[in-house]
């Protein structure tokens, strides 16, 4: 018979990818304690797009219809130059044989209501919050925490899904770095490449926004003319550490941003409006100039310590790969915990080295399509070029494309699995099906074991 191993995870960061982490080991059965920084989490942004490439999953974890009922299907993206006091229509972007490839569409969905709908798969009791993390001392057998209330927490793995400014990251790269084993680029700051204002307003007449009523409504997207801005009406992102006091992000920063970019204009609606008008309709609580960097560290992981999502690859949100990749090394990180072996420190390393090496791939073709992105909202020559390729390309080459971008589609190996749908078969997944194996193997020994103490069965 399998002996079940159980570690005792310890979960640094209670955004996104924290908290599917702490629903997927919840559902595993695994032991698990979120720690946040903060008093409460307020997820900052807009909005999230989310499609076939985590549908699969949210079905086994039966949140799929409440997902959807708090989306909106959305298949097209609308893009649009400023031209004066207007904005010119240039291309539109079609998703719409993602339904075809994958049998999912996509959706576009409130990034508060979307964690709201994680926070509610995460006990209670199992969530800590105005736990900062000061140190972490490790031996051959444990792991330890100490937060600043002088809080001490005990377990097997300490998983830094604590973002950009990650302090799980700091406290592993100050050891490795002492031990002459931290590469260089790792040691280097994050490069800074621009700033990004972000909000959701309160409830507005659809009738003001008639595009808002179709069915597969599009997101849309304005680049500015002469202006250093560009506007789009789904880009978020949360900005999880950094100084509360700090004035260049604060809300007079968020509101001096705001004033700014007052006039730019709307692309979207049935009267002319400006960035002014959303504005307005937005609570001031709901804005947040965030900085916005990109960069993919080299080392994920170090002993019992192991990094998730914006802690270890912080990828620019336009691109809409972050919140998404964060989530996918979730799913990949449970499935192999799961499956760990023993709680050795070599079991533990082997795992998490197989956990980066079947995400770095991933990764780094999103930080590759968030640059690609880049290229295309240039207003230099580079861009222009860019929008003549998007506008004349043929639609077969998009297909192509496009399915590129869905056959990454990880599930949760130790739950039930979902029936394949659609013409493009999901990409093999290294992490759930080492997982599957052993939930097969757990499965015909518990079977056994119950056969050998009923005396019905022969």
């Amino acid at each position: 018979m399998t002996t079940e191993v159980k570690p005792e995870v310890l979960i640094v960061g209670a955004g996104i990818g924290g908290l599917l982490l702490g629903a997927l080991l919840e559902r595993a059965n695994v032991p698990f304690t979120i720690f946040e920084r903060t008093s409460s989490v307020k997820p900052l942004g807009s909005a999230l797009m989310i499609g076939s490439n985590l549908l699969p999953l949210f079905e086994q974890l039966g949140i799929d219809e409440e997902f959807i009922s708090i989306g909106k299907p959305t298949m097209d993206c609308s893009i649009a130059r400023q031209k004066g006091d207007g904005a010119v229509h240039q291309t539109t972007v079609s998703f719409q044989p993602h339904l075809g490839f994958t049998g999912y569409k996509s959706y576009i969905v409130s990034r508060p209501m979307f964690y709201d709908l994680l926070l509610k798969q995460i006990p209670p009791h199992k969530i800590h919050f105005s736990k900062r993390v000061l140190s972490i001392v490790e031996n051959d057998e444990k792991v330890t925490i100490q937060t600043a209330d002088n809080g001490l927490y005990e377990g097997d793995i300490v998983v830094g899904a604590d973002g950009a400014y990650s302090a799980v990251r700091q406290r592993m790269y100050e050891g490795l770095k002492q031990e002459g084993k931290l590469p260089k680029s790792d040691q280097e700051e994050l490069p800074f490449h621009c700033t990004c204002l972000v909000g959701q307003t309160t409830v507005v007449d659809l009738e003001d926004f008639p595009e808002v009523k179709n069915d597969m409504s599009p997101f849309f997207n304005t680049m500015g003319e002469d202006s250093p801005y560009t506007v789009s009406s789904k880009a978020a992102e949360e900005q999880r550490f950094r100084e509360s006091d700090n004035s260049e992000w604060g809300p007079l920063a968020a509101q001096a941003m705001c004033d700014e970019t007052r006039h730019f204009p709307l692309p979207i609606g049935n009267k002319k409006r400006t960035m002014g008008d959303i504005y307005d309709w937005t609570p001031k609580t709901q804005i947040s100039k965030v900085m916005l960097e990109e960069k993919v560290f080299q080392t994920w992981y170090s002993g019992r310590k192991v990094l998730l999502g914006d802690a270890c690859h912080k990828l620019d949100p336009s691109g809409a790969h972050g919140a998404v990749t964060s989530m996918h090394d979730a799913i990949a990180l449970a499935n192999l915990i799961y499956a760990l072996p023993a709680n050795t420190n070599k079991a533990i390393e082997k795992s998490f080295a197989e956990y980066q090496k079947e995400r770095i791939p991933h990764v780094m073709e999103s930080f590759k399509n968030s640059q690609d992105l880049a290229l295309f909202m240039d207003r230099g020559f580079a861009g222009a070029l860019a929008m003549f390729v998007m506008q004349k390309m043929p639609q077969w080459l998009w297909a192509l494309a496009l399915k590129k971008m869905i056959v990454n589609r990880p599930t949760a190996g130790f739950l039930k699995p979902i029936a394949p749908k659609g013409t493009v078969p999901a990409a093999r997944s290294p992490s759930t099906e080492k997982a599957r194996a052993v939930y097969i193997q757990r499965l015909a020994a518990k079977a056994a074991a119950a056969a050998m103490n009923d005396p019905s069965v022969v």
